[in-house]
């Protein structure tokens, strides 16, 4: 992933991480394994743990302790209403930044071709 990708994704991943969490509930294992599947290799499992201590600090997940068969409990994250708005939020946000640089990209594509001609 270049350092752009990095830095843009820094932004969403909240509000990808309450996306997964919108599904079902999931421990920070199961969340980095997602994201792996939807194509998100890159992202250190660390960065989702503190990404997970925020999300609960801002009280937008409840939190379960699960007995682990492996080691001391799991941390199971379940989104709730605060997290279900932040989410919705988020993807008007999206959709909004979404719309503009579609048009920004395809006005600065029409004026390349204009200007190859």
């Amino acid at each position: 992933m270049g350092n752009q990708t990095t830095e843009m994704l820094k932004g969403t991943l909240e509000g990808i991480v309450l996306a997964i969490l919108s599904a079902r509930p999931a421990y920070g294992y199961e969340i980095t394994s997602e994201l792996r599947e939807q194509g998100f290799a890159e992202i250190a499992e660390g960065t989702i743990y503190a990404l997970l201590v925020r999300i609960e600090q801002r009280g937008l997940a409840d939190v379960k302790k699960v007995p682990s068969e492996k080691g001391p409990p799991r941390k199971v994250y379940s989104i709730n209403n605060q997290g279900r708005e932040q989410l919705s939020d988020f993807w008007t946000t999206w959709r909004f930044l979404e719309e503009r640089i579609d048009k920004l990209r395809d006005a600065a594509e029409d004026a390349q071709k204009q200007g190859g001609k």
